[in-house]
């Protein structure tokens, strides 16, 4: 298990889930460069596993490979249920990860009219 951020700790249905360890694996998959995973609101379950993701350069959108890289390697109350794909995950000038910026862009709804490309270049609930 992973310990880290406790002011980030997701709790999903009762399930803790630590970003830490969603972030590593999603950073392992091949397509993607950088990754932050916050809680966004759920109605049912309180807090879902939402993942900020940006793309290595080339690499094409595939929510279903993501996904499906996070069911062989987390539980699956820990796999992101909503993806937004992302210019750049954003940090801070020290280089530490924007949580302010990743819970405002986690915090929208996933179906709603476009963001602008130069804050959100697409998302998609998974």
């Amino acid at each position: 298990m992973l310990l880290g951020r406790g002011s980030v700790v997701i709790n999903t249905a009762g399930e803790k889930v630590y970003p830490e360890e969603v972030e590593a694996v999603l950073k392992a998959h091949p397509s993607v460069e950088d990754v932050i995973v916050v809680p966004s609101p759920d109605e049912r379950l309180g807090q879902k596993v939402t993942a900020l993701v940006s793309l290595a350069s080339g690499s094409a959108r595939d929510e279903g490979a993501l996904r499906a890289h996070c069911r062989v390697r987390l539980a699956g109350f820990k796999v992101p249920r909503t993806v937004h794909f992302v210019d750049r995950v954003r940090r801070t000038a020290v280089g530490k990860q924007d949580y302010r910026w990743a819970a405002s862009v986690a915090g929208e709804d996933p179906a709603a009219p476009a963001v602008p490309t130069s804050r959100l270049s697409g998302s998609r609930r998974i």
